[in-house]
């Protein structure tokens, strides 16, 4: 049987590679555990040549005799970005991409009962003639072994390749299925299975000594003999099909998985097991749209960077599959693009658990080099959909570079690649030129229309060159208004809106099939581009992964998670003049009701939205008077109704005259024999100003006739910390773990304090490490941490402190199943 046996721990690491390193231990190195990064580097403000360099990673594993008569591999999932793998001193691996999984046959290298010195020399300079190098890039790209690097063991005869192809037999092709139906829904399910395996193995099936046994779950499936075999370069190539009797769709709402166990049998010996994790459903974009098992449905994503604080890509598990649950579970989205790469396993595999729909594509930005470079891109090409292709979230190929201009010859062989392999699913490339050559499936092109004032997207007619083919978003807002958590509350209002704006109209467009906003959170960039702090401030999150006022705009979207945010503090002074301008009520409610010190002044609805088609797009609040001016009892119906217009029309706009705060005054000064002198007194009295008795606003947020969520506006008394902790038994399998911790300081009605800048400490006890510094200013009131665990059982704690405030307290436990 097949063994994987992880070497993530107890690697050495030199920042400088030597050509002694490859048969030689390091004389000098630090002990690192995978994943890792070349270099940690600050938040901000830090040259990105820190992380370019050659290094070298070495380490000692022992070779059982056992394994002598077998085959055996050593696999790296990712690393950054070119590399030569020694193993005893003999070269067997270079590998050129970053981002995608290379293997090395050591098998007849391997010193057998002694141990044997593995030497990796990486080069994460960005000369290098490869994508996505070549010109500027709008991310950083770091460098390192940082994802998972493992041996696997398997008999001499395997399968070399598997490629499970589940599909349906009968489609489901009406559109007026809901979630709720397909989640009951039974359909007949088609399993093609493509089996490449060693040319050993064509005497063995003559004799018939081998079989494939096939199960879903714990059914049987297949059990006959290997035939039919066809010659290959790689081996000899066998194709299976099975028909599972009743399957469940694999759907957005309702994400039925399954595992298709695939055996090869050797003289009633089980010598090869192949897992795969499959979902049946039915994909397709047209060109009115997506359809996901024949219902329509909009795409609502985000596009997402693999980056952390301080480490670059260097993350584990748990941490890949967090920024999943964020995306699906927080934010309410159906789907992600992985800007501008494979990104890891692990967080595509929580795509497939949560039903999160993928858009990969290949790595590149821009930039299309020589004829060196392109073999290399169509290479990578290659190893996404070979390594990819099982997923059931992933429903389009990007192969193309990321906004790159038209280069017909060299799209038409990434395209061809992708089809060769994966015939199931259609290809894209993105690119921010209308009207562009066509090659792939489905046009996806960066909208960067809208501009605040204007509408939300452009129409398909206007940007795709073939209109009967899909069109999709795959970028929009980001650069075109950057926004900091700590930038004023009518920056961060913008923002939110913005997105709203967009949505909105990518709703209303019934061709479009959707769209990818830019981006997730906000990320480490070049010097070229963000704030010449080397940050891309584009996220509707900050880097740690907290929420930017702009990500309640997705959240209001969510069906399980009840959202209720407002965008104004209520505080004057924030505003030019002192004018409090517009503000909004973002809620997924049935009804949201605003109080002004207890006393009811409007219930707003989700039809009292100007975002048409949103289900719950923001509302604008109009009204900060109600019927206050009506039971003071001093003024008439008459009077009190046009002064209640006339102080909502300065509160939304200022003193500054428009037409219909003209005409208002005009009535009721020459018609109801208001004088102008009250005007002030009446405006302090009612909406209030300086020195006047302090105001609290109050929303209630109502479903099912209930309160199930409130937010207090109020003058500010105290400061307390709030800490959101990912989980706090941190379990080590076969490295490391990470918990994300994210920060807030919050005033006494929990409202966040985006002017807060007082330094916030961390402080840890037990087996755990803080990653990056332990004291750190907030930005925008709000910050985060990640904690480490260092291979050691046991309980501890991490204590956040800052002078002043009452410090948390949060219990940690680690748990070493593996050392």
């Amino acid at each position: 049987m097949a063994q994987r046996i992880y070497l993530d721990r107890k690697w050495r690491f030199n920042e400088s590679f030597t050509e002694d390193m490859i048969t030689e231990p390091m004389e000098e190195s630090t002990l690192v555990n995978l994943p890792h990064t070349v270099k940690e580097t600050p938040l901000n403000y830090f040259d990105e040549s820190v992380y370019q360099m050659v290094s070298g990673y070495q380490k000692s594993i022992f070779a059982p005799t056992q394994w002598e008569n077998q085959v055996v591999s050593l696999v790296f999932e990712g690393v950054a970005h070119s590399c030569d793998v020694y193993v005893n001193g003999k070269h067997v691996k270079h590998h050129d991409c970053g981002y995608t999984a290379f293997s090395a046959d050591v098998s007849k290298i391997l010193e057998y009962g002694k141990e044997n010195l593995i030497t990796v020399k990486v080069d994460s300079r960005e000369t290098l003639n490869q994508p996505p190098f070549g010109y500027v890039v709008d991310y950083m790209t770091y460098g390192g072994i940082y994802r998972d690097v493992y041996f696997e063991v398997k008999e001499k005869v395997h399968f070399r390749e598997l490629n499970i192809q589940p599909s349906l037999l009968e489609r489901v092709t009406t559109s007026k299925r809901n979630a709720k139906q397909i989640k009951m829904m039974k359909v007949q399910g088609i399993i093609k299975t493509e089996c490449i395996m060693p040319k050993r193995i064509y005497k063995l099936a003559a004799a018939e000594r081998v079989f494939v046994r096939q199960y879903l779950d714990d059914i049987l499936l297949i059990s006959q003999p290997v035939g039919g075999l066809e010659e290959r370069e790689n081996g000899y190539y066998m194709s299976l099909t099975s028909a599972p009797a009743s399957v469940k769709l694999w759907d957005i709402e309702s994400p039925r998985l399954y595992k298709v166990r695939t055996q090869l049998v050797l003289d009633d010996n089980v010598v090869d097991e192949d897992v795969v994790t499959i979902g049946f459903r039915s994909s397709e974009f047209r060109k009115n749209g997506y359809y996901l098992n024949g219902r329509k449905v909009k795409l609502r994503g985000l596009n997402r960077h693999q980056s952390y604080p301080y480490v670059g890509y260097a993350m584990p598990e748990s941490m890949q599959r967090l920024d999943a649950k964020i995306l699906k579970e927080e934010l309410a989205l159906n789907a992600v693009r992985t800007s501008h790469y494979p990104q890891s396993q692990y967080f595509v595999d929580e795509c497939d658990r949560l039903g999160l729909l993928v858009f990969t594509e290949m790595p590149g930005w821009q930039h299309i080099g020589d004829k060196e470079w392109k073999d290399k891109a169509i290479q990578n090409t290659k190893e996404m959909v070979l390594q990819y292709r099982n997923h059931p979230s992933v429903i389009l190929w990007g192969v193309r570079i990321n906004e790159s201009p038209d280069d017909d010859e060299f799209y038409e062989q990434t395209n061809a690649m992708a089809h060769s392999l994966d015939p199931s699913r259609p290809t894209g490339g993105v690119r921010c030129i209308a009207k562009s050559n066509l090659l792939e499936d489905v046009y996806t092109y960066n909208d960067f229309l809208h501009a605040g004032n204007n509408k939300g997207c452009a129409k398909k007619s206007d940007i795709t060159s073939n209109e009967e083919k899909p069109y999709l978003i795959s970028e929009y807002n980001g650069h075109m208004y950057p926004t900091k958590p700590f930038d004023d509350e009518e920056q961060r209002q913008e923002h939110a809106i913005r997105h709203a704006n967009v949505l909105d109209s990518i709703a209303g467009e019934s061709d479009i099939a959707g769209g990818f906003g830019w981006c997730m959170f906000d990320y480490n960039t070049h010097k070229d581009f963000g704030s010449g702090d080397r940050i891309c401030y584009h996220g509707v999150m900050d880097m740690f992964r907290n929420p930017k006022l702009a990500a309640s705009v997705y959240s209001a979207f969510s069906e399980t998670e009840t959202i209720l945010d407002v965008t104004t503090s209520f505080d004057i002074g924030e505003h030019p003049a002192c004018n409090r301008g517009k503000s909004y009520i973002i809620s997924n409610a049935d009804s949201v009701k605003m109080y002004k010190n207890d006393v009811l002044i409007k219930e707003y609805f989700p039809a009292d939205s100007s975002f048409e088609n949103l289900k719950h797009g923001p509302i604008l609040i109009n009204d900060f008077v109600g019927d206050a001016i009506e039971q003071d009892g001093s003024y008439t119906k008459g009077q009190a109704k046009l002064l209640k217009e006339a102080l909502n029309e300065v509160t939304l706009k200022g003193f500054k005259p428009t037409p219909k705060l003209a005409w208002l005054a005009f009535k009721l000064v020459v018609l109801h024999r208001v004088s102008p002198k009250q005007a002030v007194p009446i405006y302090n009295k009612f909406i209030g100003d300086w020195g006047g008795e302090s105001r609290e606003y109050k929303f209630e947020a109502i479903k099912d006739g209930e309160v199930v969520k409130t937010v207090k506006k109020a003058a500010v008394t105290s400061v307390h910390i709030d800490a959101k902790v990912s989980h706090t038994l941190l379990t080590e399998l076969h490295t490391y773990d990470v918990a994300n911790v994210r920060v807030k300081l919050l005033d006494q009605n929990d409202n966040q304090l985006y002017f807060f800048s007082q330094p916030v400490s961390f402080e840890v006890e037990g087996p755990f490490e803080i990653i990056g510094p332990k004291v750190v200013s907030p930005m925008g009131g709000c910050t985060g941490v990640y904690i480490k665990s260092i291979g050691e059982d046991g309980d501890g704690k991490l204590i956040i402190s800052s002078e002043g405030l009452e410090p948390v307290t949060i219990g940690l436990s680690a748990e070493c199943l593996t050392k």
